[in-house]
């Protein structure tokens, strides 16, 4: 499953139920549907029961979970098995934009509300009507939107930026954190009363530590079906170098799966991808170089700088990941980006998605 990057990030591709005992890691012959989950590990049985479940009500659902497990596709399955499935499904990533920037796209603004501001704009919100708005990294919304967020719950409607006229809008909200918003209340930086408003249904998306069993059939798909299926299309893996995958934790949950998947299917020689052909932090987990000679050549903010870029490298672009990785607040890293003149290079703008 995928976090998403929903329609802020790239994709994940979603996965497919492919039956209880399928075990083979031959890649499957016909790529799966993109909306659809695979698993066969009994927790995940029980999350797609659970979703089967609260997908009919009205009911706004917190979705909760590390980076990289796939919440945004249980956003969407919620969907898909709504009474709403045939209206839009509209994403944003609540930690991707700055505040000013948030507001517009969530909500729109009138034309001349603002400098640039030479069209009016639909919101995200206003784009979802009837269908899901699903709000990604809810944990990093500002107090002030977190406020107008919760008017819009309440009221069920908005007011673009710069304008003075309601707008009623009519939609289910799911939203996904890898925050405790509890914790979050506690120190004031979520509203309680907004809190108790999202969370009228949770659900947790397993880490793939915890989902092992799914290894295989994911890592089948990502080999026949991922971005890059087309280059080197039908390697199959060997019997040893499968038993690492299963041993290795993955702490970038799936996400560092599919990416692991797409290097190999690009780099490994030849039809079969031996343990040779995985990478050394995979193979060797526990081998971490924690020597750091001084260079009194280098600043600290210059030896920063290149630290958090390469958390970015290693975590394939990942901002909510990479964050993680570093153990500092996603609108920490784009404050470093933005003072290291490198946001632009790693900004993803949303759009909503299609059906």
């Amino acid at each position: 499953m995928s976090e998403s990057n929903a329609t802020a990030l790239p994709h994940l591709p979603s996965s497919l139920s492919q039956g209880q005992n399928q075990t083979n890691w031959m890649p499957a012959q016909k790529a799966a549907d993109s909306k659809t989950i695979i698993y066969k590990s009994d927790v995940m049985v029980q999350l797609m029961k659970m979703i089967e479940r609260v997908s009919p009500s009205q009911a706004s659902v917190l979705v909760m979970g590390e980076s990289g497990t796939g919440k945004e596709l249980i956003a969407r399955s919620i969907h898909e098995k709504s009474s709403r499935k045939s209206k839009p499904f509209v994403a944003i990533n609540c930690g991707a934009l700055r505040e000013t920037l948030l507001e517009s796209e969530l909500f729109g603004h009138e034309k001349g509300s603002f400098t640039g501001a030479y069209n009016k704009k639909i919101g995200l919100a206003e784009a979802a009507n009837g269908g899901t708005l699903f709000l990604d990294e809810i944990g990093e919304l500002p107090l002030s939107i977190q406020a107008k967020l919760l008017r819009f719950i309440q009221e069920g409607e908005i007011y673009r930026v710069g304008g003075k006229d309601p707008i009623k809008v009519d939609i289910r909200l799911v939203c996904a954190t890898n925050r405790e918003l509890d914790q979050e209340v506690v120190r004031g930086n979520f509203r309680e009363d907004l809190f108790y408003r999202i969370n009228t249904i949770v659900v947790s998306a397993p880490p793939l530590r915890r989902r092992k069993e799914d290894v295989p059939m994911l890592v089948n798909y990502f080999l026949s079906s991922a971005t890059n299926s087309f280059i080197n299309r039908g390697k199959s893996i060997d019997e040893e170098a499968m038993k690492v995958l299963l041993k290795y934790d993955w702490p970038g949950n799936i996400r560092e799966l599919q990416n692991v998947c797409e290097r190999l299917q690009i780099l490994s020689e030849g039809h079969m991808i031996m343990v040779n052909d995985l990478p050394e932090s995979i193979r060797n987990p526990e081998m971490i170089d924690e020597s750091l000679d001084f260079d009194p050549s280098m600043p600290l903010y210059e030896l920063e700088k290149r630290y958090i870029l390469k958390a970015l490298l290693h975590y394939g672009g990942n901002k909510t990941q990479a964050a993680q990785g570093l153990g500092i607040t996603i609108k920490t890293l784009y404050n470093k980006l933005h003072e290291y003149g490198e946001f632009e290079k790693y900004a993803v703008h949303t759009k909503p998605a299609k059906d």
